[in-house]
């Protein structure tokens, strides 16, 4: 199979035959986004200081290194866990209108909401692999919200195939962390009963 690329400004037909469980690459813009930035935005009021309409988010602190006035080096970028972003994540889809989010671990029901309604993905990146994702940064375009320090300022970068990506949340509705979560758990009941059977003191 080919290799599915999406390239930035992403539209919402880009994203209709795209499903949990698949594997995805990014081309275009990413900006690093995460806890404080969401708070300003859905808590504070603040509109975020760069364009991310039909865009992509990462939500990571990565390690900078910088080169000279406003130049910058991307020496790792590690996905941070997505979840601590859930409480604001529905609203932040709705407000900007991203519609590539990319992080660690899975989302709630308010981020499988807010990709549904507004046509939006939720993807994993490997963890543990943030000098790798660093190689996929061509380069860092622009820097906002120094004043939130390096892991929470807004890094707007060039990239090149950024992945792979897991697809965990689809525009239809489906979230495969949760969806996983059922299989597993009957899974897990079957094979404790099995094992009370031997155990006696299991139960």
């Amino acid at each position: 199979m080919a290799k599915k690329v999406l390239t930035t400004p992403i539209s919402a037909a880009d994203l209709e035959d795209i499903h949990v469980g698949d594997v995805i690459y990014l081309t275009g813009e990413l900006t690093t986004c995460r806890d404080v930035a969401h708070r300003r935005v859905i808590e504070e009021g603040r509109k975020l200081p760069v364009d991310i309409r039909d865009g992509a988010i990462l939500h990571a602190g990565p390690i900078i290194r910088p080169r000279g006035e406003d130049d910058y080096e991307m020496v790792t970028v590690g996905p941070t866990t997505s979840m601590r972003m859930e409480k604001f994540e529905e609203a932040f889809i709705k407000e900007t209108g991203v519609r590539l989010i990319i992080g660690k671990g899975g989302m709630g029901a308010g981020t499988m909401r807010g990709c549904r309604d507004n046509k939006a993905l939720h993807c994993v990146f490997p963890a543990g692999c943030a000098v790798v994702a660093a190689t996929c940064v061509e380069k860092i375009l622009s820097a906002n919200w120094k004043d939130l320090g390096m892991p929470e300022t807004l890094w707007t970068c060039k990239v090149k195939e950024f992945g792979p990506l897991i697809v965990s949340i689809d525009t239809h509705g489906h979230n495969l962390f949760e969806e996983n979560k059922v299989i597993f758990n009957e899974r897990k009941d079957k094979v404790y009963e099995e094992i009370a059977k031997q155990v006696g003191f299991i139960k």
